[in-house]
């Protein structure tokens, strides 16, 4: 048996239930420092909330379908959305939610964005089996990476910028240079598997939060079971504060202590 640690009687990890879309929410990602958070709709619009208060900061409207993705840049100005609407890619002033961009090239929904560590390139993951990688200032495209047979459901920077994962239903991930364009490495899922086996079984002064199933997991430990109802379509997280995103249209944000 392991012992919890201690909390108030009337302690409830709920900070805020933010209530506003009328559609089911795809995508929800925190602001650097924690203070923003943006969710993405089926409503066709993008909300940016304080995370500290549930009030809502902007609406942000200009796509005609779907937002599948959001994204924040490293600095915290720009905020990145993908969606269904005629293959785009939207980059927002955080600060006023003006339209700073819209990319244009996909010819499939745009499920995934993401922005290097310095905030220089924004890689999209699209339904036409392509990864596109944009220059964030210019929106110009720096690279259309092919070579995967499903959709683009994820995309992702590693830590120097050098090197972008991809995640398709192919079954595959695939890792890209950056820089060339080409692909360094394809997982299939057993080699997925067996990385992430690996990776478990190092030791990690701090594994962090994340949710697995009907689980908040901290570490390798199911912490706090969410019921039928609460388990999330999206989730990000800052510190130990977690966003969930539901098909209700609604976003939970909790506090743990674990």
């Amino acid at each position: 048996m392991k012992r919890l640690p201690q909390v108030e009687n009337d302690w409830n990890a709920l900070l805020q239930t933010l209530e506003g879309h009328s559609g089911p929410v795809k995508a929800v990602a925190f602001s650097p420092d924690g203070k923003v958070l943006a969710s993405g709709s089926d409503d066709e619009t993008v909300k940016l909330w304080d995370a500290g208060t549930g009030a809502v900061l902007q609406t942000l409207e200009g796509h005609s379908d779907p937002v599948n993705a959001v994204a924040f840049s490293p600095d915290g100005k720009v905020l990145a959305s993908g969606s269904d609407d005629e293959t785009t890619v939207k980059l927002w002033d955080a600060g006023t939610g003006a339209v700073l961009q819209t990319l244009e090239g996909h010819s499939g929904w745009v499920n995934a964005v993401a922005f290097s560590p310095d905030g220089k390139v924004l890689a999209s993951g699209s339904n036409d089996e392509t990864v596109k990688l944009w220059d964030a200032c210019t929106g110009a495209v720096l690279q259309t990476l092919e070579g995967h047979s499903g959709w683009v459901n994820a995309v992702a920077f590693s830590p120097d910028g050098k090197v972008l994962a991809s995640g398709s239903y192919d079954e595959t991930v695939k890792l890209w240079d950056a820089c060339t364009g080409a692909v360094l490495q394809t997982l299939e899922v057993h080699d997925v598997v067996q990385a992430v086996s690996d990776a478990l079984s190092r030791p990690s002064p701090s594994r962090g939060i994340f949710i697995k199933e009907q689980w908040v997991c901290w570490g390798l430990e199911g912490r706090l079971w969410l019921p039928p109802g609460y388990r999330p379509h999206c989730i990000d997280v800052y510190e130990s504060v977690v966003a969930l995103g539901y098909s209700s249209g609604r976003v939970l944000i909790l506090e743990l202590a674990f």
